[in-house]
């Protein structure tokens, strides 16, 4: 058996240690703290991140109706979040007015991104208890916003702005992901 386990690099059954159970697998350890979401937005990050966004305020509405938008279309399963609206399509009024209000929620962000978990903590209750999103999603429409900003501000979303924002969106993310803990 030494032998297979040599040469195949395979470790026999009763060599391979599981854990008691999965919750010790998802849950960090009591004692643990939690990471501060905003850590990796250095000063520099949160400066290029505000004067963009500045930048984009007058087409913001815009912008969070092509990212919803695009979210539906490219991810169709985000769709039975919105069940109860009666048109899906991407020039519809319910896709419209939900894209203002993401655009206006992470436009509140950019001003609350010293305590972005504090900020969104309401956001977070009602998205973890109330609707029930899965925290995956948030990742997925931040993608879209990024497509959005991209198409919509060519010249403007340079490399540097690109990785501030994104890291920005994710640290957005990560605090409405906060009450799923």
């Amino acid at each position: 058996m030494l032998a297979v386990t040599v040469l195949l690099g395979v470790a026999p059954k009763s060599a391979i240690k599981r854990p008691r159970c999965r919750h010790n697998l998802l849950s960090p350890p009591a004692t643990q703290k939690r990471k501060n979401t905003d850590m990796s937005l250095t000063a520099k990050d949160k400066a290029v991140v505000k004067a963009f966004w500045a930048k984009i305020s007058g087409k913001a509405d815009a912008i969070g109706h092509e990212a919803l938008a695009r979210m539906l279309v490219a991810y169709p399963q985000t769709k039975t979040y919105f069940a109860h609206w009666p048109d899906h399509s991407p020039g519809s009024e319910p896709v419209k007015k939900h894209g203002k209000v993401v655009i206006g929620a992470i436009s509140a962000a950019v001003e609350k991104m010293d305590d972005l978990v504090g900020g969104l903590s309401s956001l977070s209750d009602l998205h973890a208890f109330k609707l029930r999103v899965d925290p995956g999603n948030f990742k997925i429409l931040s993608h879209n916003i990024l497509v959005a900003l991209a198409v919509n501000f060519p010249g403007d979303f340079t490399p540097d702005v690109h990785v501030s924002v994104d890291k920005f969106l994710a640290a957005v993310s990560a605090a409405l992901a906060d009450k799923y803990r």
